[in-house]
């Protein structure tokens, strides 16, 4: 039976709006994607580091209480679970301060094979950060050895443009290894300069000829070899927008996994396909943006799944 596996940050967000903590969540691209998968019912199982300190415990117990397994993820005790500070604008967007304090010895706990048609997620700075990358790229290898399904989100702002010149090479790497891409358009605008989802596509195609370009507002864009289909979306006044990409990337994955979509049938997914597929993730990113938590609500899962 299939797997779904995911490798990413684990951390705490705690949310301000003006100027006053608002919420404190679980957080980490692939961690919000998981729990609402495991929400969903989908196998997921997660690989990540956190401390046994009190922040880690809670997250620790909190994934296993939405059916995230955790036997992938590494604990320390020498170093403390990362905090994020998430800072909403007027427009419901976040910016970041991060702190952290990691081991000096990282990701001790990591999946020793895959099978053909498990999928593998990862992305964000996570995904090149230099301190992880050798034990990344090994999980990486196993994976496309094994013909998963790799999927990435550079999920790169604004943020760390002034270290795009060190990092891009690595962003080209982790594209290599893709077969579906997931970005938004302030991604590949922040990479290449992208202003249009065809731009977007001509410089990723030949690292990776599944692309899923999301423009907030503006729609959804697959370009997959020579198709391209366009999806609108209906506007919305979010309360939050952290983890609207990380719950539409869940959608896409949950897709793949419901409707048994396999890594040799990719390429030949046509408009109706990508219909369902992007209606489930633009339900779960909507559904996310209109409460200050990270992953769709037990209540929600339970009617998408019914």
């Amino acid at each position: 039976m299939r797997k779904v596996y995911g490798i990413g940050e684990a951390l705490m967000d705690i949310i301000f709006r003006e100027e006053q903590p608002t919420a404190a969540k679980a957080g980490g691209s692939v961690l919000n994607a998981f729990v609402t998968l495991g929400r969903l019912g989908i196998d997921v199982n997660f690989i990540s580091e956190y401390g046994s300190d009190p922040v880690g415990e809670l997250i620790d117990k909190f994934l296993r209480e939405n059916n995230v397994t955790t036997t992938y993820v590494s604990r320390y005790t020498d170093g403390k679970t990362t905090l994020a500070l998430a800072f909403l604008d007027e427009h419901s967007n976040a910016s970041y301060t991060f702190y952290k304090d990691y081991p000096e010895i990282r990701l001790t706990n990591l999946p020793g094979s895959f099978q053909e048609d498990d999928i593998l997620s990862f992305g964000s700075i996570y995904a090149i950060s230099a301190p992880v990358r050798e034990k990344l790229v090994s999980v990486l290898d196993r994976a496309r050895d094994s013909r998963a399904i790799i999927f990435y989100d550079p999920n790169f702002r604004s943020a760390h443009l002034d270290e795009l010149d060190e990092l891009k090479p690595v962003i080209l790497e982790n594209l290599a290894y893709a077969d579906i891409i997931r970005g938004s358009d302030e991604d590949f605008r922040n990479i290449f300069g992208a202003t249009s989802s065809d731009e977007a596509y001509g410089a990723v195609e030949k690292y990776c000829s599944l692309l899923v370009y999301t423009a907030n507002k503006d729609g959804v864009f697959i370009h997959s070899g020579n198709e391209r289909y366009f999806f609108p979306v209906s506007p919305l006044d979010p309360v939050s927008t952290i983890g609207a990409g990380d719950n539409f990337n869940a959608g896409i994955i949950y897709s793949l996994v419901t409707q048994e979509i396999g890594r040799n049938a990719l390429p030949d997914l046509d408009f109706e396909h990508w219909h369902c597929i992007t209606g489930n993730a633009i339900s779960l990113a909507s559904h996310v943006c209109m409460n200050y938590d990270n992953y769709i609500s037990r209540e929600f899962a339970g009617g998408f799944r019914d």
